[in-house]
């Protein structure tokens, strides 16, 4: 055999994910209020990219701009005249229209306390005898829950203090408000928080100590125990759901974003629904024009390929944005046509849909989809959504029909059951999946199990009452 070296041609296709793609593919995925934040740093590093404010704070010569001649003797890679030339009509449009809304007033929005902000504002308006230091420290210890994960030993020696000085630390704490802080675990957590109830049975306290067999269904377990009747295990049982698990949930976590902002608008107006792409919070993109001589004067320097590179990397920005936008309403406008009978009617009318159907309807690959409709949400006559609420799964009805339900009806249907069974005699789960196909619902006991999780309702012990 022998060995040697040959030329040949083969056409290959890949995919070259240039700079442009990655960055194109980042801002599709991107929610309104993520693309603001990243239009801010855009504007940060390209010295070419202003906000139409900027432009028409500059000198307020929008009209003469968009009337100016476009040079036609000179030759570029690419057209920057036409573009300039494009870019001053969209400015007068854009000036036009911000002036018609000058008294308009952009909402303020406060940010809610953290945990952490609102119980050291407590600490630091009392007069204690115990170190403020020592309780601050606890504070900023504590979890999400409002739980501390640290022993007295821990503390006392964090802080160089005797153990009597961080208990009468930790009791200070115990005090604040919401009731609960400082708790050590859920017993304790619940105990702190019985001033709260009116009148509470004298055996509630040792109740408390059988939260272990209340969360397993084991009441019968609790009234041997307590030598009480059922009906008295139940009455606690149902004061313990009056009290905060997790009080510290209340309060926001630091720089955590507690409203949403929906991505795309529905309206439904004289009949007709109405798609608006929610780009209220993104400033409107610009090229700065004082970059134009460098591009008729500058040939062939370095100034010129710096200014020609930022020219391209803010007009491909500009582009995306675009595209994201026109994406979205696509998307939106496709599953509207698919969902009207959700929109006007109700959960009972949402229809089975697939990313692929979708992509199909607008030409697009499933892909491009999955991204337009990542973390994103839809504002609805019927409320706010998120995008993927609408891609219900389908499940077949019955054995001898082509029509499809989706689990969101299932789970209604499933909660419809419930709420209306004897809760003194609960339905188990193979009843409940028995029902349901009663409903043309055939669903496994399994799934019903799933299903009644994701709803938040407990299982069959824990429904009963006596």
């Amino acid at each position: 055999m022998r060995l040697g070296y040959g030329l040949n041609i083969e056409q290959t296709q890949k995919l070259v994910m240039t700079p442009e793609l990655r960055q194109a593919i980042t801002i599709l995925q991107l929610s309104a209020l993520d693309l603001s934040t990243y239009v801010e740093d855009q504007l940060m590093e390209n010295p070419l990219l202003e906000t139409q404010e900027d432009i028409m704070d500059s000198k307020g010569e929008t009209e003469s701009l968009a009337a100016e001649e476009n040079p036609t003797n000179e030759k570029w890679d690419v057209d920057w005249q036409d573009y300039f030339h494009d870019q001053d009509e969209h400015r007068v449009r854009q000036e036009r229209v911000v002036a018609e809304d000058k008294q308009r007033f952009d909402p303020f929005i406060a940010s809610a306390p953290t945990l952490l902000e609102h119980l050291l504002e407590q600490l630091h308006v009392q007069k204690v005898s115990v170190s403020l230091s020592v309780a601050e420290y606890i504070v900023g210890n504590l979890n999400d829950n409002g739980y501390l994960p640290l022993s007295l030993e821990d503390i006392a020696r964090e802080t160089n203090v005797s153990l009597e000085t961080a208990e009468e630390a930790l009791a200070l704490v115990q005090t604040l408000d919401p009731l609960g802080m400082g708790a050590r675990n859920l017993e304790e957590c619940l105990r702190l928080q019985l001033s709260l109830l009116a009148n509470y049975p004298p055996e509630f306290p040792e109740f408390l100590k059988y939260l272990a067999d209340l969360a397993a269904g084991r009441l019968q377990r609790i009234s041997h125990a307590l030598k009480i009747p059922l009906s008295r295990v139940q009455e606690m049982a149902d004061l313990v759901r009056k009290l905060d698990p997790k009080p510290g949930l209340r309060f926001s976590s630091p720089g955590e974003v507690r409203y949403i902002v929906p991505d795309v608008v529905i309206e439904e107006i004289g009949g007709e629904f109405i798609i608006l792409v929610n780009d209220i919070t993104v400033p409107h993109l610009g090229i700065n024009k004082a970059y134009r001589e460098v591009l008729s004067h500058e040939e062939g320097t370095d100034t010129r390929k710096f200014v020609e590179q930022k020219l391209n990397a803010a007009a491909w920005l500009i582009r995306s944005i675009e595209q994201r936008r026109l994406t979205l309403y696509k998307v939106a406008n496709a599953i509207v046509e698919w969902q009207t009978d959700f929109l006007r009617s109700g959960i009972r009318h949402l229809r089975p849909l697939t990313l692929k159907d979708i992509a199909e309807e607008i030409g697009v690959h499933e892909s491009t989809v999955s991204r337009a409709t990542a973390h994103k949400y839809l504002q609805t006559p019927r409320g706010i959504f998120e995008f993927k609420f609408f891609f219900a799964n389908s499940m077949g009805r019955g054995h001898n029909s082509d029509s499809n339900i989706t689990t969101e009806e299932i789970k209604l249907a499933l909660r419809d059951i419930i709420t209306s069974e004897n809760p003194k005699n609960p339905y188990s789960d193979q009843k409940l999946a028995d029902l349901l196909k009663g409903k043309e619902m055939g669903i496994s006991r399994r799934t019903v199990a799933k299903y009644r999780d994701e709803l938040g309702i407990g299982a069959t012990a824990l429904r009963k009452r006596y």
